[in-house]
C-alpha cells in the first residue's frame, strides 16, 4: 500500500505568480468575454481559466472593468497590426484602404459584437462622456496619418486635430452603428460606402 502512494504522481502545481504572462491572462479574459460578456464575466472565471490564483489576478488588475478595458484596448492594437501593407503608404488611396480595413475588422471582431450585443453600457462612456486609452491612441494614429497626408498634398489643408477626429468619428459610427442600418446579408457594402465617404471628405 505503501509503494502505491509512494508512487501516485504529486498534485500538479500552479506556475509562479511572476512567471504568468499578462498575455496569458488577456487571452483567457478575452475568451470568456466574447462568449459570455463582461457583465457575466467574473474575476474567478478569469483566474480559473487563466489558471492563476485570484490573488495574482487582483494584484495584476483591481476589477473586471479595468481588466475589460485592457482587453479591449489590445485587441485594437492586434488589428491595427493586421492593416495591409501597400507600396505608397504615403498616399490617400492607402490611407483610407488602411481605415477601412481597420473599421470591417472591428466591427467583424468577436468581442466587440458581443459587448454590442450584451453590454453596450460598457461602451457608453467612451462615446458620450471621455475618451478612453484605445480612442486616445487612434486618434493620435490618425493625426499623424492626416499630418503627413497634408504635408504630400493627399489630403486637404486645415487643422489636423479637428479632420483626424472627424475621421475617427466617422470610423466608430460604421463600426458600432453601420450595422443597425444595413441588413446582415449586405453587410460589406459599408465598406465601399466608408470608402467613398472618406475618399470625398479627404480629398484636396
Amino acid at each position: 500500500m505503501s509503494q502505491q502512494l509512494n508512487s501516485e504522481s504529486p498534485p500538479a502545481k500552479r506556475p509562479a505568480a511572476n512567471a504568468i504572462s499578462e498575455d496569458t491572462i488577456l487571452d483567457a479574459a478575452a475568451a470568456l468575454m466574447s462568449a459570455i460578456g463582461i457583465r457575466r464575466t467574473t474575476m474567478a472565471d478569469v483566474a480559473r481559466s487563466a489558471d492563476v490564483s485570484r490573488a495574482t489576478l487582483y494584484r495584476r488588475f483591481p476589477n473586471v472593468e479595468t481588466l475589460a478595458a485592457q482587453v479591449t484596448t489590445r485587441e485594437f492594437t492586434r488589428i491595427a497590426a493586421t492593416a495591409p501593407v501597400t507600396d505608397d503608404p504615403e498616399t490617400r488611396q492607402s490611407m483610407v484602404l488602411t481605415l477601412v480595413h481597420l473599421v470591417r475588422e472591428a466591427r467583424r471582431h468577436p468581442l466587440l459584437r458581443r459587448i454590442i450585443e450584451l453590454d453596450p453600457e460598457f461602451l457608453t462612456p467612451y462615446l458620450l462622456t471621455r475618451t478612453g486609452r484605445t480612442s486616445r491612441s487612434q486618434l493620435a494614429a490618425l493625426e499623424d496619418v492626416v499630418g503627413r497626408g497634408q504635408a504630400n498634398a493627399e489630403i486637404r489643408a486645415g487643422d489636423t486635430r479637428r479632420i483626424a477626429t472627424t475621421v475617427l468619428q466617422m470610423a466608430w459610427s460604421f463600426a458600432l452603428t453601420g450595422p443597425v442600418f444595413t441588413d446582415p446579408e449586405n453587410i460589406d457594402e459599408l465598406d465601399a460606402e466608408l470608402s467613398d465617404l472618406l475618399e470625398r471628405y479627404l480629398r484636396p
